[in-house]
């Protein structure tokens, strides 16, 4: 019997898509896999492993990718349950890769009647995708491909209106844009105009695959398999986000930018590409700044995720020349990344770059970020001044981050070497060590100088440099379940492994992180209960989780040996001590929590063993990483 028929509203149904013959096929995966890997995240993991060849070049038409909900998407009461996946072999990274991103499209898809769409092989010309009512058509795009992200949702629900005529101001569309159709390893998927499964390029491999965009509608809503248990799950979940001041306070009020103030405060806001962790002039990018002056409150309310009781979201409007536009955002890493991480403390030209990334399909951190490490490269006379076209690239110069944004997603002159990424640009002019990357892909806005569990978060992540996968500002700075010594070691390995395990089920689920400030893996468990009719506890969320991880780390053995190799930081900041402000004089200690982290993993230098990955039910795996004589030990 399939899961769709046995737990509860959770229908489990994907469409498989060949994007070269033009054929679409409907299938459930079994029960026993989605009570393994649940959904999202975890199900395109366990897909990618048995159907992708770990060592595929991301572009070849070989690779696949997949858009996942999960069975929280879209129930109504769940909160923060506005959420999606993609998950793909990263360009950027060569790692297996999810990016996860919020808005309406993701409860749309599953209205439509799907958990999923797996796109395969490649189109021969340009397709989109109509997904609705329990069915995927194939439609052209030529005349799509080309359009910045907001033309093409714009053209596509016109075009829709032909089919469903008012109800096409409903459809939800997910898009690249220029940037991914020229194959940017840091293109990005943008939905609803501004909200992004950013990092990684993802939006790359569809515009390897000539998919410019999935257009979702449909009637369904998820069922509850016990509704009694789902009330009780729901009023206790809402009542801790109601009580938790981050979830009903902080973030509300001032959005994700609350913390620019704060990070900077504790001296590990990185500055001028992670030379120092304090920005002077941060305030003027804050989150409070961006509330009083250049908040659009009534369209605010239309940016809020659907089903999100926080209401994070931003929508700015900047009036005068010559940085005048409007869109979401910025969020905290947007501003930081064009800000303190270039020198930048212009918010309104921060807010151009912003909206210039949602609409030409760019990943906003690896975007900012690549730009500082650029700037560094000028600064150290690396680049030829006849590079530059006459740019001025020194630190804090606003036009220079918004130009870069435009010659980045066309791949025009300098930005066809910064749409390769920060190490690959760095590698190219003989500097690799101003490249702040883990595993390829560039750091977000916390120097782990001032928070050593951050920095083996870091160092530890499968997808990358990201703060996402285990997020120890929680505990070292917001003192969010609890306070821990954020310059201490202590500890460290132990509530990072706890993190990651946690955070890859809330990826699977799929939520948002920030419901993490309120509620954790008991809460989770009542909730998936509740609507699938499994029953789930926190402990098995936790072995879930350990699952999901285990078998990212094994794919990525697979594909290009990682392990301890690649648990590691950029060479300043593991050597080169923070220079001022309250972080001053720390490094990351990564040698004194990497063995004990391994240890808590089953793990010998930093690859799973035959008896972990037995212990977790993926024999499977370990068989083929045994038969590559890649098992460790």
């Amino acid at each position: 019997m399939q899961v769709f028929l046995v737990l509860g509203g959770y229908m489990g149904k994907l469409a498989r898509v060949n994007l070269r013959t033009g054929t679409v096929r409907y299938e459930f995966p079994p029960d026993e896999v989605l009570k393994k890997w649940i959904g999202g995240r975890g199900l395109g993991v366990y897909l990618a492993l048995k159907e992708i060849d770990p060592r595929v070049d991301p572009f070849s038409p070989a690779n696949k990718a997949y858009v996942m909900t999960g069975p929280l998407t879209g129930v109504s009461g769940v909160p923060t349950s506005g959420r999606w996946c993609s998950v793909t072999k990263a360009p950027l990274t060569n790692t297996i890769h999810d990016a996860q991103s919020g808005g309406k499209f993701g409860p749309e898809l599953k209205f439509a009647g799907f958990d999923g769409v797996i796109l395969e092989d490649a189109a021969e010309d340009p397709v989109y995708l109509w997904v609705h009512d329990g069915k995927v058509e194939i439609k052209c795009a030529r005349h799509l491909w080309g359009k910045d992200v907001h033309a093409t949702t714009d053209l596509i629900k016109e075009e829709l209106k032909a089919e469903v005529g008012d109800e096409a101001k409903n459809i939800k569309v997910l898009a690249i844009g220029p940037a991914g159709e020229n194959l940017v390893r840091i293109a990005a998927l943008i939905n609803d105009k501004s909200r992004a499964a950013g990092r990684g390029g993802h939006g790359a491999v569809w515009g390897s695959k000539k998919v410019k965009a999935i257009a979702a509608l449909g009637h369904e809503r998820p069922k509850i398999a016990k509704p009694e248990l789902f009330r009780e799950a729901v009023i206790e979940a809402m009542d801790k986000h109601k009580k938790s001041p981050v979830t009903s306070e902080a973030l509300p009020k001032y959005g994700t930018a609350v913390l620019v103030n704060i990070i900077n405060k504790a001296g590990v806001y990185p500055t001028r590409n992670f030379q120092t962790g304090y920005f002077p002039t941060a305030e003027k990018t804050s989150g409070e700044v961006i509330a009083e002056k250049y908040m659009d409150w009534e369209k605010y309310k239309e940016e809020i995720c659907w089903g999100c009781p926080i209401g994070c979201a931003r929508y700015t409007r900047i009036t005068k020349s010559p940085f005048s536009g409007e869109g979401g955002g910025p969020e905290y890493e947007t501003v930081w990344a064009f800000g303190a991480q270039t020198g930048t403390d212009d918010i309104e030209a921060i807010s151009k770059a912003n909206y210039l990334c949602n609409e030409l399909g760019v990943d906003t951190i690896s975007m900012g970020h690549t730009i500082g490490t650029f700037m560094e490269l000028v600064e150290k006379g690396k680049i030829p001044p006849e590079k530059l076209r006459g740019l001025n690239a020194k630190w804090g110069t606003p036009e220079a981050i918004v130009e870069l944004v435009w010659r980045t997603a066309y791949r025009s002159g300098i930005g066809d070497e910064l749409a390769e990424g920060a190490l690959r640009l760095a590698t190219k002019y003989g500097a690799p060590e101003l490249a702040m990357v883990v595993r390829g892909q560039e750091l977000p806005a916390y120097d782990p100088r001032g928070v050593q569990g951050h920095g083996l978060a870091y160092a530890t992540s499968n997808r990358g440099g990201c703060h996402l996968r285990a997020y120890l500002i929680s505990p070292e700075i917001l003192g969010v379940p609890e306070l821990v010594d954020r310059f201490s070691t202590k500890g460290k390995a132990t509530l990072v492994k706890h993190f990651q395990d946690i955070f890859a089920v809330i990826d699977s689920l799929v939520l948002c992180k920030f419901s993490s400030f309120a509620i954790w893996a008991d809460d989770y468990a009542k909730l998936l209960s509740a609507v699938t009719g499994a029953d789930f506890t926190g402990k098995d969320l936790e072995k879930i989780g350990e699952r999901i991880y285990n078998a990212e780390r094994s794919f990525n053995v697979l594909s290009f040996g990682d392990g301890r190799a690649y648990d590691t930081l950029p060479k300043r900041l593991l050597e080169e001590p923070m220079p001022e402000g309250p972080s001053k004089g720390y490094v990351v200690k990564l040698h004194e929590m990497l063995d004990e982290y391994y240890s808590l993993r089953g793990w010998i230098d930093g690859r799973p063993t035959k008896a972990k990955l037995e212990e977790l039910d993926l024999k499977w795996v370990a068989y083929r990483l045994e038969e590559e004589g890649l098992l460790p030990g």
